[in-house]
Formats: C-alpha cells, sequence, structure tokens
C-alpha cells in the first residue's frame, strides 16, 4: 500500500495513487471540480484557474488539476473564497467574450455557458475593451473565430501532442494573446491536416468545421438535381448521440427514413464502395508483395492522413496506396456507372456525402477528384451538420420507422462497416487476401490482434505459410512514431494502416461533441468501436468479396480490380507539399 496515500476531500475520506491530481482524488469521491482548460489525456495546465480550492494550511488557493495529492492533505472544494475566485475568473472570460450565444454553433453544448449557469453568473462586474479577434475561414474543413477562444489551449495540445502537427499556437502576451498559427496565417496557408480535432477539444465555438448545409438545403430544393446521398460506417454508431441516445446506438436503419424525409432522392451507404475499396486494395497489396512492388503497402482512406504524409514525409507517397477513399470511390461510380444505369444525365447529379471527418470536406475538392468529368462528390456534410439539417426540419431519428437502404449502392458487408474503427480497413483487407491466397475459406474472420484502442498494434498473420508483418496505427502521432521506426529500419512491415483520429473515424472531428466532463466518464470511441463491430457480427455477409453488388459492378463496368476502368475512376495519385510555402 506504500504507493496510495489518504487524503480528506470536503469531508469525505478517499485513497488515491501517491501519483493522482486532487482533481482525480475529487472525482474518485464523487465531488465534481469545475474545470475548462482541462481535458483527460490531453490538456492538463492549471490555466484557466477554474478548479481552484483550498489545501489546509496552504498560503494561496491552489489548481486541483495540477496538485498533487499528499498523504493527510485536507482540502475544500466549496468554500466562499474557492465560488467567488471560479466567479472573478469567469466573469473576466466573458467580458473579453463574443456573448451572441443564441447564435453559436455551440449553443446549448459549450462548457462556458454550461459553467455560468452552474456559477449563477447573471452579470458581469467587468465590462471593458475586447481583445481584436481573428475570423479565418479560407480552410476548406476548419474555421478559427478567436472572439469566441478562452485562451485554454485545449487545441493546441490536441495538435501538437496528439497529433504532433503543431500549427496552432499562443501568439503575442497577455491581453493580445491570440491562439493562431504562426505570424497569424490562414490555416490554409500552413501544413494543417484539416483532421478536425482541435473542434472537437475547444469548449467553445472558437473552432467549428465549415458549414454546407446551405448548399445541400438549396440542391434539395432545386427540381433539377437529382440529390444523391452515401453514408460512412462511423455514422451509424454515432448519430443516435445527436439526439439523446447512449454512446454508440446503433441508429444503421434509421438514417435512411431520416435522409429521405429531408427530400434525398437515393440513400446509399459508404460501406458499399468500402468493400469495394478492399478488393482494389486488397489486389493492390497483393501485387505488390508477389511482383516485387514498394512496401509496405500504407492504407490511403483517411485524407488527414494523406495530407500529413504529404507534407511531414513525402518519402512514403510511394507506400500509399493509389486507391481513392471510399467516399470518393463512391462518388465516381455515382457520376458514371450508376447515371449509365439508371439513364440520367451526370451533370444532374449532386452528390452528397455524410461523413464523421472534416478532413473529407478538403478530400472531395481535390483536383485528383473529379475523374467522373465532374467533381465526384460535391458536398460533404459531418454528423454534427446533418444532425442540425434534421433537427432544422423536425425529424426526429428517434420516432423514425426502419428502412433499407437503396440498391445497388446501399448493399454492403460487415467488413465494409468495421471501416469505422481503427484497424477495421486492415481487418476487413486480410479477411479477403487470405480467401484470395488460399482459395480456402477462411474458419475465424475476426482478425482481434488488430482491434483495440492501443496507439499502435502489430501483428504476424499467417496466410497459408505466408507470413505478413502488419501495423495498424491511429492518431497522427502514432502514425509518426511507425513512420520513423520504418525510417530507420527498425521495423519490417508489409501492409501498415493509418487513420489521422484517435480511435479511427469513431472519433473523427465532424462527430458529436463530447464535454471534458464527459470525456471523464466514458470512453467514447471504445464504445462506437463496440457498436461496429456489433454491426459486423449481425451482417449477413462479412466479407467485401462476397457481396453480390461488389460483384456486380464489375462484371457490368470496372472489368476487373486493377484493371483499366478501375484504375482510371478508382485509383489517384498524391503529392509533395512544402510546410509553409507562402512564407518562401
Amino acid at each position: 500500500m506504500g504507493d496510495m496515500v489518504t487524503l480528506t476531500i470536503d469531508g469525505v475520506k478517499v485513497e488515491v495513487s501517491k501519483d493522482a491530481t486532487v482533481l482525480e482524488a475529487a472525482r474518485k469521491a464523487g465531488i465534481r471540480i469545475p474545470t475548462l482548460c482541462f481535458l483527460k489525456g490531453v490538456n492538463q495546465i492549471g490555466a484557466c484557474r477554474m478548479c481552484v480550492v483550498e489545501v489546509k494550511g496552504g498560503k494561496a488557493l491552489q489548481t486541483a488539476c495540477v496538485l498533487p495529492v499528499s498523504e493527510g492533505m485536507e482540502v475544500i472544494t466549496n468554500s466562499p473564497a474557492v465560488r467567488e475566485s471560479r466567479k472573478v475568473t469567469l466573469e473576466l472570460l466573458l467580458s473579453d467574450h463574443n456573448l451572441e450565444c443564441p447564435t453559436c454553433i455551440r449553443n446549448l453544448n459549450c462548457e462556458l455557458q454550461k459553467l455560468s449557469e452552474e456559477l449563477g453568473i447573471k452579470s458581469l462586474r467587468y465590462p471593458g475593451e475586447k481583445s481584436k479577434s481573428q475570423y479565418d475561414d479560407f480552410s476548406p474543413s476548419i474555421v478559427r473565430d478567436t472572439s469566441k477562444c478562452i485562451l485554454c489551449r485545449r487545441c493546441v495540445s490536441t495538435c501538437h501532442d496528439v497529433q504532433s502537427v503543431g500549427v496552432i499556437s499562443p501568439n503575442y502576451r497577455g491581453f493580445n494573446t491570440v491562439i493562431a498559427p504562426v505570424y497569424d496565417m490562414s490555416l490554409n496557408d500552413v501544413p494543417c491536416t484539416n483532421c478536425g480535432q482541435c473542434i472537437t477539444a475547444c469548449p467553445v465555438g472558437a473552432l467549428k468545421e465549415k458549414d454546407d448545409t446551405d448548399r445541400v438545403w438549396q440542391a434539395l430544393a432545386d427540381p433539377e438535381k437529382f440529390v444523391v446521398v452515401q453514408t460512412a460506417p462511423a455514422i451509424r454508431v454515432s448519430l443516435g448521440e445527436e439526439f439523446g441516445k447512449k454512446r454508440g446506438a446503433i441508429v444503421t436503419n434509421k438514417m435512411p427514413a431520416a435522409l429521405r424525409r429531408l427530400g434525398f432522392d437515393k440513400v446509399f451507404d459508404t460501406d458499399f464502395s468500402a468493400d469495394l475499396t478492399i478488393m482494389e486494395e486488397g489486389s493492390e497489396f497483393l501485387d505488390r508483395l508477389q511482383n516485387g512492388g514498394k512496401l509496405p503497402l500504407i492504407t490511403s482512406c483517411s485524407p488527414g492522413w494523406i495530407k500529413f504524409c504529404e507534407h511531414y514525409y513525402p518519402e512514403f507517397l510511394e507506400n500509399v496506396s493509389t486507391c481513392k477513399s471510399p467516399q470518393q470511390m463512391f462518388g465516381a461510380l455515382v457520376k458514371t456507372y450508376y447515371a449509365e444505369k439508371i439513364g440520367i444525365d451526370p451533370a444532374k447529379i449532386f452528390s452528397v456525402s455524410i461523413m464523421p471527418c472534416t478532413a473529407k470536406k478538403y478530400e472531395c475538392q481535390r483536383p485528383e477528384m473529379f475523374s467522373s468529368g465532374y467533381q465526384d462528390v460535391d458536398a460533404v456534410l459531418t454528423t454534427r451538420e446533418i444532425s442540425r439539417m434534421l433537427k432544422e426540419a423536425g425529424i426526429n431519428l428517434n420516432t423514425l420507422p426502419d428502412e433499407d437502404f437503396d440498391e445497388p449502392l446501399g448493399i454492403s458487408t460487415g467488413a465494409g462497416a468495421i471501416f469505422g474503427a481503427t484497424g477495421g480497413v486492415m481487418e476487413a483487407a486480410l479477411r479477403t487476401v487470405y480467401e484470395i491466397v488460399t482459395k480456402k475459406e477462411l474458419k475465424n474472420i475476426d482478425f482481434t490482434q488488430v482491434r483495440g484502442v492501443e496507439g499502435v498494434k502489430e501483428a504476424t498473420i499467417d496466410i497459408d505459410g505466408l507470413k505478413v508483418n502488419v501495423a495498424v496505427a491511429h492518431g497522427l502521432s502514432n502514425a509518426r512514431a511507425v513512420l520513423e521506426r520504418v525510417k530507420n529500419g527498425e521495423a519490417n512491415y508489409h501492409f501498415i494502416e493509418i487513420m489521422a483520429c484517435p480511435g479511427g473515424c469513431v472519433g473523427g472531428g465532424g462527430q458529436p461533441i463530447l464535454s471534458s466532463d464527459e470525456r471523464w466518464e466514458i470512453d467514447y470511441r471504445e464504445e462506437r468501436a463496440k457498436a461496429i463491430y456489433e454491426v459486423d457480427r449481425n451482417m449477413p455477409l462479412r466479407k467485401s468479396h462476397e457481396n453480390p453488388a461488389i460483384k456486380a459492378v464489375y462484371e457490368e463496368f470496372l472489368g476487373k480490380p486493377l484493371g483499366e476502368k478501375s484504375h482510371e475512376l478508382l485509383h489517384t495519385h498524391y503529392v509533395k507539399r512544402e510546410l509553409y510555402p507562402v512564407m518562401k
């Protein structure tokens, strides 16, 4: 028991590890101390001073999130001095804050707003000049509004430490401090990966996704437009949260009903093109493995990872799969194969995708993504955006009947579904590659070696005597660690899956935003991933090559994986990007 200490918090005795903080000890004792800058596992710097407490014998109030516990410590979290200090701190933050709350994207889901209510802030004692603000909406994915920033630095820690990108930092000092890229540049002009993790870390509305809902509303109202929509694998286990369901609630068959009521002409499933991706990427892997191609092959489904590679590791671009992401494969087929199949002018098709990812907004605008002769995907909506549209239309997901996706681009397998979790692309590929190589049915299709929340997972898969070394990394700092090992000759992989966001797509930058308190209570990414695997288990088909709609698209249109038509529509290339080109 030497590693444990006992302290008293508000008269409650609690035993915790000697390495714990007072904030952690209070949580264990069932006592909630308010925080703003604190974000579990990400930001623990004591900057906002909302978590101040009294310590018996101490000369001043101390910040609980960085205060180590000690044997016999006595802490008071709710004294008059503590409450007044928190109120003053909060009022000073509000005095320099854009208070247009009803029009803010985070209205009713704002940690600053919630604390103001909890602490009974009814007026501001400190009116005065506000600091100069910046509004940056040049990025295709992320909008930055410093008039709402409270300088908590949660986005900074996320960008630097979780993602190892580091394109935003505190600039200037004192009252003039602003969180921004270097020299106050736009996010569009720095090596931002568009991952959106900074948005999910922000407690207020200082960071948000670029809103494309107006463009989609206009398309839906245009009688000349044939508006189709695809829904990503991870959406089915996250959209329900926006309507009060538990974390990871499965709403697969509610989505088609909701989207039809919004006015979409056809509701399809990105899981279909995830299956298609496996056919192309699995074939590409086998071709490289058997014919001396560039290894390791690295997956290309995550546009945030792709941009990270283009900026920071261009030497690995030849290793990256030439396959487009499922979103872009789907877009290309909708305006070629599907348009031809139903006899419609592809110029009239407006293709929308619903994604857990803000980087998809950037991806659909890349010049390489017009292989259909048109922009393959016209608009990308995040989970949050489609939720706002449904609520604006008065559509309650919880009261809708179950409906199926439209055919043929709504037919999918469990392999397509698990793309939503880290390790899912790898597992889906192994299911198909194994059976293609061995010509045998795979007895156990669950490759649990590549599942889980560890930042980097490694495994050696025996494919009928062929030993394949694989790695899975999620979160860009983990991707960096894997690539450095490969560069230094410390690892010999054949196949690597990389997802930009921690947890994979279930933790994407466009997903429902949880407060710091909610993140403390539950590992939401793990809950969503569990649901993804439940979706897979319940599917009648669980291998991509068994999808009858995939077989049909090859027979009727594409010919074969890696064939001429496939290369034209489903494959692409990537380019080396400078880190700060506008500074040269």
